[in-house]
């Protein structure tokens, strides 16, 4: 299997936001060497974005992952060996201490299996808790992306060519899904920031974010956001860097409302 053909999975998973953990290390340590993966990556994110311009509610694919535990190590016994006199042997002290010998080593067997199975009890917690955290972020992609009651906003600006963005917002699970496209290059003390603008009260930074080589970029389900927050407008601003920040002051690049 080829490198790339092991990243595949991760690639796609990582274009939705939802990689997390040791293996979102390993891709992105693996990104920075791999010229041919980091594409992949930006056109996995360009497809996103022109997938969630053109219809309300793309529904991302599922995924299957399986893995296999290792077998349970085990240990060859150590055959024992007994000498002693020849002459005057006795057989039945022989047999006694071979029995005794024999019961240690079981002893010793069970314990060690013992060990490396509770060893593999432990591993699978881990892994079965990060699947499953991997699959909550999931579903929360998919629900905002296709529940009724998610509110789709279209960002737009009057550029030539024109950025374009689109949020979906699902309120009562702080769900928001930012998709755009078309957006400028940044200088290199600029980043761009989504806000989100309820109708009364001060606007709620909604994520950070710099495009790829094409113009596309995707916020998924960024921390802190308060549940149950009612969106009248998203919009996207030009900020210096070095945020986030705590309200928007920097240029306008695009908004819209529901």
């Amino acid at each position: 299997m080829s490198a790339h053909e092991q990243f595949a999975e991760d690639l796609a998973l990582h274009a939705l936001g939802t990689l997390q953990g040791d293996e979102r290390a390993r891709l992105e340590a693996h990104l920075d060497s791999c010229a041919a993966c980091r594409q992949e990556l930006a056109d996995l994110r360009g497809d996103m974005a022109l997938l969630a311009m053109s219809t309300a509610g793309p529904k991302p694919p599922q995924r299957s992952r399986q893995r296999l535990l290792n077998a349970i190590a085990k240990e060859p016994r150590v055959p024992a060996t007994a000498s002693g006199r020849v002459s005057r042997f006795n057989w039945w002290a022989a047999l006694g201490w071979a029995a005794a010998v024999a019961m240690l080593m079981v002893v010793v067997q069970l314990r060690r299996e013992n060990y490396f199975l509770r060893e593999s009890v432990t591993n699978l917690g881990a892994l079965t808790s990060q699947q499953t955290l991997e699959l909550a972020n999931a579903q929360r992609v998919v629900d905002t992306l296709t529940a009724p009651e998610a509110q789709t906003v279209t960002l737009a600006a009057s550029k030539n060519p024109q950025p374009q963005g689109k949020a979906f917002y699902l309120k009562n699970r702080s769900g928001l899904v930012f998709v755009a496209n078309n957006l400028p290059a940044l200088p290199a003390d600029k980043i761009y920031e989504l806000w989100l603008i309820p109708p009364t009260g001060a606007p709620i930074a909604a994520g950070l974010f710099k495009p790829d080589a094409k113009g596309n970029a995707t916020i998924v389900n960024p921390p802190g956001l308060p549940p149950g927050v009612e969106a009248k407008t998203f919009a996207v601003t030009l900020e210096p860097a070095s945020g986030p920040h705590d309200a928007p002051r920097g240029t306008g690049v695009m908004q819209g409302g529901a």
